[in-house]
């Protein structure tokens, strides 16, 4: 009985261990990443920014690129999961909590930002198919609540859900962006009002 049990107990704590290597990785692709661009990090590189052996890179994820495939789904998932809060709120108070949501997630997060705006609309490389999913999973989400403001008659003559979904997107983005980089002693409150009052139009 023994014998079985002392084998069973490295088992049980390995999940865990592996979990908390996996997120030493992220971050640390995430930032030099973030950095210089998927193609210009190494596993080399990626392995001494979380602090473990690079071996530990190929056990866990099988190459750099199937790492840095999993860093930008998992970057998307923590923001859906943030933004989805806001979905059982009306439709102007949805807005609102989105765009805190998005704003929020991106100060925590710039090099996630970074990352977006570097690869997501330069000519498509080798991340181009893998963001442009993970970016319609993200519109999406703001669809749905721009989507109940048009049903309610609150869109501006001309405007398409489509349309203002994306720009919403995308001023988010990079206004998250702006704010970390050239006027990160601003608080999100402020920077949420400002962007609210630009697209007052939605909410």
């Amino acid at each position: 009985m023994t014998a079985a049990a002392s084998p069973g107990r490295p088992q049980a704590t390995r999940p865990r261990r592996t979990a908390a290597t996996k997120q030493k990785l992220f971050d640390a692709a995430l930032r030099l990443v973030g950095e210089r661009g998927a193609a210009g990090v190494t596993v080399d590189e990626i392995a001494a920014g979380a602090g473990v052996a690079k071996g530990t890179v190929y056990y866990n994820f099988g190459s750099k690129d199937a790492l840095v495939d999993a860093m930008l789904r998992h970057g998307v998932d923590l923001l859906a999961e943030r933004l989805r809060v806001s979905e059982d709120a009306e439709p102007p108070e949805a807005v609102a909590a989105l765009v805190e949501g998005m704003l929020g997630f991106f100060g925590e997060y710039p090099a996630f930002a970074q990352l977006l705006v570097s690869e997501l609309w330069r000519t498509p490389g080798q991340w181009h198919g893998t963001l442009s999913l993970l970016r319609d999973d993200i519109v999406s989400i703001v669809r749905a609540q721009v989507q109940r403001l048009a049903d309610l008659g609150r869109l501006p003559d001309g405007v398409q859900v489509g349309t203002a979904s994306a720009a919403l997107f995308g001023t988010l983005l990079v206004v998250a962006l702006d704010w970390q980089v050239f006027q990160p002693e601003r608080e999100l409150a402020e920077v949420r009002d400002s962007v609210l009052a630009l697209v007052r139009g939605l909410t």
